[in-house]
């Protein structure tokens, strides 16, 4: 995808965010996030939109630890959501596509600029879906080559860190397949970080398949895996042991 597409969808997910956090209301449940309320999701959000920010326009060179969400509450929280959610559009569309800075997993992308315009994209549309499940739907479509992109950047670069606990003591392998689009990914478990290869490879244990933005959903546990195939074991294990 390119990056305007990033940044179109991220300034329209996050706005979309606010506007279904405004109708719960702060004290709402999030049923996707147990033990959240609206008010936690803002400041989680908000917290990482300000942070990314922040080592986009700093060029940031090394890590940089997230910062605790502040206590605010009422409309001082959703307004400095808000405001929070401009400054990271706004300074992901003005910094210069050569800004070098520090990424956090290693999916392939063009550029540092390319991985925080696709990761924090994604990051508000899960969580523009949480907002819209604590209002009580209904929820807005996520586009299909969108969601196909976000299921890669799950397997290639989150579960491709030493921190992923989507492990197996035998060695097994998970197959990861888009109903509606061309796409599949080849999960090989162990004692050590998930291995992923783009395409269907021989030897699955268990496959899990569906519509793209179901599995997006899915593979993020928000919702139930469409469909599974195989040993319902590695269903689960994903399921318990895949939260970022």
């Amino acid at each position: 995808m390119e990056t305007a597409e990033y940044l179109q969808i991220l300034d329209r997910e996050g706005r979309s965010l606010a506007a279904a956090a405004a109708v719960a209301g702060l004290d709402a449940e999030v049923p996707t996030c147990p033990n959240w309320q609206v008010r936690d999701l803002l400041r989680h959000t908000g917290t990482i939109h300000r942070w990314a920010a922040g080592v986009v326009a700093d060029a940031h060179p090394g890590p940089r630890p997230i910062p605790d969400p502040p206590a605010l509450d009422g409309t001082e929280l959703t307004t400095w959501f808000r405001d929070g959610h401009r400054i990271l559009v706004d300074t992901l569309a003005g910094a210069p596509r050569s800004v070098t800075c520090w990424t956090f997993h290693p999916a392939p992308v063009p550029s540092p600029l390319t991985f925080w315009l696709r990761r924090q994209a994604h990051e508000t549309t899960v969580h523009r879906y949480d907002a819209e499940a604590a209002r009580g739907g209904p929820v807005s479509p996520i586009a299909t080559d969108f969601a196909v992109d976000g299921i890669d950047e799950l397997l290639r670069g989150f579960h491709a860190r030493s921190r992923s606990r989507v492990r197996s003591e035998d060695s097994r392998v998970l197959q990861v397949r888009t109903a509606d689009r061309d796409a599949a990914w080849t999960v090989r478990l162990s004692a050590e970080p998930p291995v992923t290869e783009l395409g269907a490879l021989p030897g699955a244990t268990a496959e899990l398949s569906g519509p793209a933005d179901e599995l997006y959903l899915a593979l993020w546990n928000r919702v139930p895996v469409p469909k599974v195939i195989g040993d319902p074991e590695l269903a689960d294990l994903w399921r318990t042991r895949s939260g970022i």
